[in-house]
């Protein structure tokens, strides 16, 4: 179970390496927001492996997902809980590759990346910029140093 549910982003689940799934077997990793007034909902998030061995979930953008919900009781008679839970179902490889997850995870686009930082460097000018003062506000502070903001927005 996870206390706080409402304040989680991201989930990490991973195999210590203790002890391997059977050949040809692997885990499916299902989440359940918690629901005051409801059974849990189980969603699916993706799955282990012996080859993938660990994984990060964003779970974020799953507590109204209405799609791929499995049957509620899959994990045996559940009471109300209010604390979210992560479920795993043992299953064949080839039943894992055949399921969808909730929120398919999209590939690294380095072009989010590079807006990210353009926004994020934007950002960071216009906070320094509220600090300015033209040289004739300066008093002398020998410990300081002092960057021109022309050099800084080109």
């Amino acid at each position: 179970t996870i206390p706080d549910a409402d304040n989680i982003n991201h989930i990490v689940v991973f195999m210590t390496g203790s002890v391997p799934f059977p050949d040809g077997f692997g885990a499916q990793v299902y989440f359940s927001w918690p629901e005051p007034n409801a059974p849990p909902t189980w969603l699916l998030l993706g799955h282990l492996s012996n080859e993938k061995p660990s994984a990060i979930f964003k779970v974020s953008g799953l507590k109204h997902a209405p799609n791929t919900v499995i049957d509620p009781m899959q994990f045996g008679q559940q009471q109300f809980s209010h604390l979210a839970q992560i479920g795993l179902s043992i299953e064949p490889l080839f039943t894992i590759q055949q399921s969808t997850p909730a929120i398919a995870s999209e590939p690294f686009k380095g072009s989010k990346f590079a807006e990210f930082t353009q926004k994020m460097l934007d950002n960071f000018v216009n906070y320094l910029s509220s600090f300015g003062i033209t040289q004739a506000e300066m008093t002398p502070t020998p410990n300081e140093t002092f960057l021109p903001m022309s050099k800084m927005q080109t």
